[in-house]
């Protein structure tokens, strides 16, 4: 894993060479109230906010069945399986997201920016759910 201190360079390097009119996409990060505050922070000094954060709500039994199908089709199609493609290592990362991320859905509620997308709908319905969320 990468620290905070070098995360936030590197956005904070992105951010001052982005032109004001381009966006951007934070997938996966920030992860830690901690790297949500320096996130702030950073926006703040380029004049930038933060738009929207996405809560793909999705069952915890359908997740660690999505990956250990995803493994099982990866190994039959003669690709490599990433070693913690397997349920309880996907239980594991969902038990340090309850621990770590977690609260940052109250954080985010709490500042107007939270949009709760239904993952367990059709494709079709959860792209409409993130295109409205965004235009929202």
């Amino acid at each position: 894993l990468v620290s905070d201190d070098i995360v936030s360079a590197l956005i904070d390097d992105e951010l001052a060479a982005m032109s004001d009119d381009t966006g951007a996409i934070f997938d996966g990060y920030p992860r830690t109230r901690a790297q949500a505050e320096q996130l702030d922070a950073l926006l703040a000094k380029h004049g930038r906010k933060l738009d929207r954060v996405i809560e793909l709500q999705v069952d915890d039994e359908t997740l660690v069945k999505r990956v250990v199908n995803r493994a099982k089709e990866a190994e039959a199609a003669g690709e490599k399986v990433r070693a913690d493609d397997n349920a309880d290592a996907m239980r594991t990362r969902l038990l340090n997201y309850y621990k770590d991320t977690s609260p940052l859905i109250g954080y985010y509620h709490a500042h107007g920016k939270l949009a709760r997308i239904d993952g367990m709908a059709s494709p079709d319905e959860v792209t409409a759910q993130l295109k409205a969320a965004m235009d929202g």
